[in-house]
């Protein structure tokens, strides 16, 4: 979808800065690009802004109420106390980049981002367009982790990646195991055990943790939600607090505790609570405990990586992981990201977060130096660039070992 003023990108174009994603973050950073008066474009591979949204389960709401779910400058078109659904959140990112014209090219997907003359080089087809400045403004959430030995399962068990999850209808009549017992496996599961159908649901994996409270009630409105979203995820869990850089490597690695989904709601459902799956065993789930599984559906929601097998530089730490600081990367200065988990705060993935992640970014390109500016220093203390965990940022792909030498 065009916004109002696009113009015709060609072959070969130098651009001062573009930004690949064109999700809450990218078009947050294209925000503040305009108010500085950057020019820039925004790619992203959907066929409509919002798409990644439209995507999603169809009972999927956000965790957090509209009044926190506005990007810099709009207000979020909704009752302040709702909790958005997931096409209402598409719909407020297409009207946000009309809204202020950002320019957005969709059905664009970037193929290879490399390096040539001290330039950048992005790849997008048969596109090749030139910038001085980048932004992977893309969430660790793109590619589904599916562990090799899903292919031994046997072949009339239909398997679902827990991004390709619709509603129930796409299930065959029997028993569902969903591998992954975080948010959205443990949300998927409820809404599988509430569709209707008499059938056994099976959540494999270890407990996360969960809120202390109803986030629906009155008191969590008032008083609960907005001391943990605002306050706790926003400002005391940062990479510039001590108590941020001690949880940091948790959430990373082990996911945030269940927000919406609680074990007494998963016990009411009839959800049986198993151990994490370890492999296959004559064409069935195995579990920790030895367990074999008899279901005839298996949804993967075991996690994800960011797929960033198409960046051909050296950001990368020798197991493949991306090092970075805050977003800013020490060995390529003008290469920038958003939208990552935990890349500021806890709330960096959250549409509240975000916005600060981004003018932060914003702010160094300005700077023209990112490492050396003040927003560079009062990113992470020690001013150490980090490794992230394998669990949120490993980079997928052929090119690493290629990278490494």
């Amino acid at each position: 979808m065009a916004t109002s003023n696009r113009t015709t990108l060609i072959k070969g174009q130098r651009l001062h800065t573009v930004v690949i994603g064109g999700g809450q973050a990218g078009l947050a950073v294209g925000y503040y690009l305009s108010q500085r008066g950057i020019p820039f474009v925004i790619l992203d591979a959907n066929e409509r802004i919002g798409d990644s949204w439209r995507r999603r389960w169809d009972s999927l709401r956000l965790f957090t109420r509209a009044r926190y779910d506005a990007l810099p400058g709009m207000p979020f078109p909704a009752p302040a106390g709702s909790f958005p659904s997931k096409d209402e959140m598409a719909d407020y990112l297409e009207a946000y980049a009309a809204r202020f014209h950002l320019p957005v090219y969709t059905r664009t997907r970037v193929d290879r981002l490399w390096k040539r003359n001290g330039r950048y080089v992005i790849d997008t087809g048969q596109l090749r367009l030139e910038a001085d400045n980048v932004v992977v403004a893309m969430s660790s959430f793109q590619q589904p982790a599916i562990p090799p030995f899903a292919r031994d399962l046997k072949s009339d068990i239909r398997q679902i990646a827990s991004s390709d999850y619709r509603n129930p209808s796409q299930l065959q009549p029997g028993a569902v195991l969903v591998v992954g017992a975080s948010n959205s496996g443990a949300e998927i599961a409820l809404d599988i055990a509430r569709g209707g159908e008499q059938r056994d649901v099976w959540l494999a994996g270890r407990h996360p943790g969960h809120l202390p409270y109803d986030i629906d009630g009155m008191f969590a409105r008032f008083v609960l939600s907005p001391l943990l979203f605002r306050f706790v995820f926003h400002r005391v869990f940062t990479i510039d607090t001590p108590v941020g850089r001690k949880v940091r490597p948790k959430f990373l690695g082990k996911g945030s505790p269940l927000i919406r989904a609680r074990p007494r709601d998963l016990e009411a459902a009839g959800i049986l609570r198993v151990p994490r799956m370890v492999g296959v065993e004559g064409g069935r789930p195995l579990l920790e405990d030895r367990a074999l599984l008899n279901v005839t559906n298996v949804i993967w929601s075991a996690g994800f990586t960011p797929g960033f097998s198409w960046i051909d530089l050296p950001v990368f730490s020798a197991d493949g992981t991306l090092v970075h600081r805050g977003g800013l990367t020490e060995t390529e200065p003008r290469l920038f990201f958003v939208g990552l988990n935990f890349l500021y705060s806890l709330s960096s993935t959250m549409i509240q977060g975000v916005g600060r992640d981004a003018k932060r970014i914003v702010d160094a390109i300005v700077s023209g130096n990112a490492l050396t500016s003040p927003v560079a220093e009062s990113l992470e203390s020690p001013r150490e660039p980090v490794a992230e965990p394998s669990a949120g940022l490993r980079r997928e792909g052929t090119r690493t070992s290629r990278l490494r030498a």
